[in-house]
């Protein structure tokens, strides 16, 4: 009864952070299908993951591949996963095998990783995968993501040598706390604006992944396209408790 509580709970969480999305869309003048929202699952069991589905959300997000891999099998196959962890070379085949409707990554944030995702994705005979380039916002050293001043080479190295691999846009995560400034998201848009130059595409055309559940509204009012909600949709993370 609890798991059907939970997702009942997450149902209406979602449909509420939906509202919020569109209007804080709306404010800033955009569609109201202009902005995804990604309902980021991680420890959360399956049941309550289907009650989200059932409400009629596909886009979920996972930060662990054994998770994702465990998790994908037992709910439907329209749903479509982003990957938004950190993710090492040596568990992408893992990952892309493991989960076959996996839609995009968000978390590339070198050549190497770019580079092994085009490798295993052509082995694998998979359609090319979306990616987003990951940028380090807030210049801490505990964040993962290339620094704002690589972001044009590595989106670049990606859609030019990644056949296999279709750049989608650029993703922060923000402050230590996972909170953002308006600094952060600035920094982001000016790399869009940036890579959009170089490349020759249009903004529409490249993602901003920005905003999670304390700043998402924020987020989309500065012309993020992709928030990532985990607790105010799920609640509290449930980790395992250590011995």
């Amino acid at each position: 009864m609890a798991s059907v509580a939970a997702a009942e709970g997450a149902a209406a969480a979602l449909r509420s952070v939906l509202s919020r999305a569109q209007q804080a869309a709306a404010r800033a003048g955009r569609a109201l299908g202009s902005v995804r929202v990604v309902a980021v699952s991680k420890t959360k069991p399956v049941p309550v993951i289907r009650g989200v589905y059932d409400a009629g959300h596909r886009c979920f997000g996972e930060n662990y591949v054994q998770e994702l891999i465990d998790k994908a099998p037992q709910l439907p196959e329209d749903i479509e996963w982003h990957f938004i962890g950190n993710l090492q070379s040596n568990k992408a085949r893992a990952l892309l095998a493991g989960v076959p409707n996996l839609d995009m990554v968000e978390s590339v944030d070198d050549e190497k990783i770019a580079n092994r995702l085009d490798r295993v994705v052509a082995d694998l005979g998979r359609k090319p995968l979306k990616v987003l380039v990951q940028v380090n916002t807030s210049g801490e050293e505990s964040k993962f993501g290339v620094d704002p001043s690589g972001c044009v080479e590595l989106a670049k190295h990606v859609k030019l040598n990644c056949p296999n691999l279709v750049f989608s846009g650029l993703m922060t995560i923000g402050m230590l706390n996972y909170s953002s400034t308006p600094e952060n998201f600035k920094t982001l848009a000016h790399c869009q604006k940036e890579v959009c130059k170089e490349l020759g595409i249009p903004e529409e055309q490249c993602e901003l992944s920005m905003g999670m559940s304390a700043d998402f509204e924020q987020a989309i009012e500065m012309g993020s396209t992709n928030v990532r909600v985990g607790s105010t949709i799920f609640g509290a993370r449930e980790y395992p408790k250590k011995n």
